[in-house]
């Protein structure tokens, strides 16, 4: 192929590709079709922090569906266990930084407290 031909076809492959990636810039998804796409679910969350051997907020009132956290910030070990059905949610040993979490899927009022420190408690209200 000579050089004129060559210059040729590069400014062919050249202005293809420009006129290729303009128009897929300016076409629209689908002009035709109506917009069925949802927007990705997004579930509450709260956060409730053990700190100073308590639960901070004590009280917490969310929403059904809503997940808490809790963030042990304390240097010794706690627990989060529910008070009235230990088999409603129960963490475990959380050492520092360890976190757990629930989804409270009913209403009702949810009390918890520390099983190696029964004096910390709190409330879950979930509406």
């Amino acid at each position: 192929m000579n050089a004129t031909r060559r210059t040729l076809f590069l400014l062919l492959v050249v202005s293809n590709i420009i006129t290729l990636q303009l128009s897929i810039r300016k076409a629209p998804a689908d002009a035709t079709a109506p917009n069925t796409a949802k927007p990705p679910a997004t579930q509450p969350v709260a956060s409730v922090k053990i700190d100073n051997f308590s639960f901070r907020p004590k009280q917490l009132e969310i929403a059904v569906g809503t997940t808490v956290t809790w963030l042990n910030a304390d240097d010794v070990p706690h627990t989060v266990t529910s008070k009235d059905d230990s088999q409603a949610f129960a963490s475990g040993a959380l050492d520092t930084d360890d976190k757990f979490s629930f989804t409270f899927k009913n209403p009702g009022k949810y009390a918890y407290y520390c099983k190696v420190h029964p004096h910390m408690t709190g409330v879950v209200i979930v509406k």
